[in-house]
């Protein structure tokens, strides 16, 4: 990305799942402290910052965390968010007007369903261009069953097939310690979960949890003095398809077909060269969809590639290793925890999950309805 390289040199959590004691900014200070503690940095060092949480501008989220930024940035595209935050701060680091960036993010989603609180997700599904679709039943889940059953009608997919992304995340949340719902399942409880929104049961659909994460990246100068390995940004690509279903060209194709090639290119890397990938996870269909548009199998063939196993620990491609949106943790905009997971799989910190001497990791993030895609190449060297 340009003569001098980029580098995630931080990353970090804060509490997950049910944390009905802190608010959004809490969150997000609390994953903050503990990315910048991870990279051996202070504070002071930080001279950039991206991000938001509900209802939270950048400006006074860095201000609740003591920074003084000279370069802010509030993209705010959906889940993908972090990962064109991320390439967005990448630019600024090359271009040598800062050195470090903080990108953080927090969310109470599970919480605010209990306060009867709904925020921007009520705007979100009707605002807009969705105010046309919305009063029709077309609502998110609904938009992305849609999806599921054109592929299924088109080339042959198959619920069971469907169901083995849930089955794949429960066994890698089985290994996190972290992970919301650790317990494994069989495609036949997936199958006999409450129906959602046809071919979609409960087990087919992301988590509503509270959480937040944070990573920081420097430039190569910087990284080289930081407390961890760094992890470095090796490509990075986003592409935008729709907003309106109608709008959509094809059910089947998101946009990671044009933001992965791209990435890949940028990184002199092709899909085969992947040791870990972490994939959006809103729905099962959403990874179904994105291992083929970024070239890990054939269009058509995401059904039986991860019906192989591929996506479990021992398969050709790991997934979602944390135990994904599906399993571990999904506050409602999964992006930053994507690239948090794949610094540590990189760094070999994951425990009972690693996958065994990764050195390349694909993180791929998607916004909306299918709307907008990130693709994030990331390595060791």
């Amino acid at each position: 990305m340009g003569a001098s390289r980029v580098a995630i040199v931080g990353a970090g959590l804060s509490e997950c799942g049910r944390v009905p004691d802190k608010t959004a900014m809490a969150l997000m200070a609390q994953a903050s402290r503990r990315a910048i503690a991870d990279a051996g940095l202070t504070k002071e060092d930080i001279d950039g910052f991206g991000g938001h949480g509900t209802l939270l501008p950048p400006v006074e989220v860095s201000e609740y965390l003591g920074l003084r930024p000279t370069w802010v940035d509030a993209t705010n595209v959906g889940g993908s968010s972090w990962e064109v935050m991320a390439r967005h701060a990448a630019a600024a680091i090359t271009a040598g007007e800062i050195e470090v960036a903080l990108l953080t993010y927090g969310s109470t989603a599970r919480s605010d369903v209990k306060r009867r609180f709904r925020g921007s997700t009520a705007a979100m599904s009707t605002g807009g261009a969705m105010q046309y679709e919305t009063p029709y039943g077309a609502t998110l889940i609904a938009k992305y069953a849609m999806a599921a059953r054109r592929h299924m009608i088109e080339f042959g997919t198959t619920v069971e097939q469907l169901a083995e992304v849930a089955v794949a995340a429960h066994e890698w949340a089985a290994l996190n310690d972290n992970a919301f719902e650790r317990d494994r399942i069989t495609a036949a409880e997936v199958a006999a979960a409450p129906m959602l929104a046809e071919p979609f049961t409960s087990k087919h659909v992301c988590l509503r949890t509270d959480g937040g994460g944070a990573v920081v990246l420097a430039s190569e100068q910087v990284a080289k003095h930081c407390a961890k390995e760094p992890v470095w940004i090796l490509g990075a690509a986003d592409a935008t398809s729709h907003v309106s279903m109608s709008e959509w060209g094809d059910f089947t194709t998101s946009a990671a077909a044009q933001s992965g090639p791209r990435a890949f290119a940028q990184a002199g890397v092709a899909p085969e060269d992947i040791d870990v990938a972490q994939l959006y996870d809103s729905f099962t269909s959403t990874v179904l969809l994105t291992v083929e548009d970024l070239g890990f199998c054939a269009k058509g063939e995401g059904g039986s590639f991860v019906g192989s196993g591929a996506l479990r620990p021992g398969g050709v491609l790991p997934t979602n290793t944390d135990g994904g949106g599906l399993a571990a943790c999904h506050p409602g905009m999964r992006g930053m925890f994507l690239m948090v997971e794949a610094v540590r799989q990189l760094r070999g910190e994951c425990g009972p999950r690693q996958v065994e001497d990764a050195r390349l990791a694909c993180v791929h993030a998607m916004g909306g309805f299918f709307t907008h895609s990130a693709t994030m190449i990331l390595g060791r060297q």
